[in-house]
């Protein structure tokens, strides 16, 4: 449970449908959690479940907790004002869609996935670590901007929030596999069954109206670099600079 002092009681995180997809090797989540963009965050306001989108990165605040989930958001946010003094339960959704799969018939087809499910209660990270909190998760979006831009305002950090959600609660599912099929299954084998993988692919940068003769910065090449790179399955290379116009 979480080291926050206040508790919640959590539900089974164990997996009732296909049980073998569960893993609890902390190494998927990981990879899960480094390869996500956007956390969907379920709770329930007035009675009522609703789930958002948020940003989100993963750090460590240096405050003995350990590493968290970190959700962006902005002082006057909904979430981050019914987080109030004790913070509120929240179940924080990540899932990457890796491939469709198709069988040959609609029943058997399926997908490839990876998901994480966290389930805690999300607090308002103290304001002496707010800033911390913000670098992590810009970290974790746009790795290496740090070195490239300016220091956050006071007046900028005052203005947004960071929400913290324990990782001490998780279950992650996995499915990576081709479609089910046998010499005898009684199928029409005429009929092509595989997986179409689904990737997310960097475009070319596009620059703003005052950048179009301004060399691309070193992180946003690499961070076009390695989505490339992951798509396509191999080892992201170094990318060399251009001028920030459109291709």
């Amino acid at each position: 449970m979480s080291n926050h002092s206040t508790q919640t009681t959590a539900p089974s995180m164990r997996v009732g449908r296909k049980p073998q997809r569960q893993t609890d090797d902390p190494a998927v989540l990981d990879e899960i959690l480094a390869d996500g963009y956007v956390a969907h965050v379920a709770m329930v306001r007035d009675g009522l479940p609703v789930v958002l989108p948020y940003l989100y990165g993963v750090g460590d605040l240096g405050d003995g907790l350990g590493r968290r989930l970190l959700l962006h958001g902005s002082t006057g946010g909904g979430l981050f004002l019914d987080a109030g003094d004790d913070g509120v339960p929240v179940s924080v959704g990540i899932t990457h869609l890796d491939g469709l799969v198709y069988a040959r018939s609609l029943n058997d087809s399926s997908a490839n996935y990876r998901s994480a499910m966290v389930f805690g209660r999300a607090t308002v990270v103290p304001r002496e670590l707010r800033t911390r909190a913000l670098w992590c998760v810009g970290d974790h979006l746009m790795p290496g901007r740090r070195e490239e831009v300016r220091e956050m305002s006071p007046k900028e950090v005052a203005s947004t929030q960071v929400l913290q959600v324990p990782l001490d609660t998780v279950s992650v599912k996995v499915r990576s596999a081709g479609a089910g099929e046998s010499h005898d299954d009684g199928e029409d084998h005429g009929v092509w069954a595989g997986v179409v993988p689904l990737r997310v692919v960097a475009g070319a940068p596009e620059p703003s109206l005052l950048s179009t003769a301004t060399r691309v910065s070193p992180s946003v090449l690499a961070l076009a670099a390695r989505r490339s790179a992951v798509s396509a399955g191999r080892p992201a290379e170094a990318a060399p600079q251009v001028l920030g116009r459109r291709a």
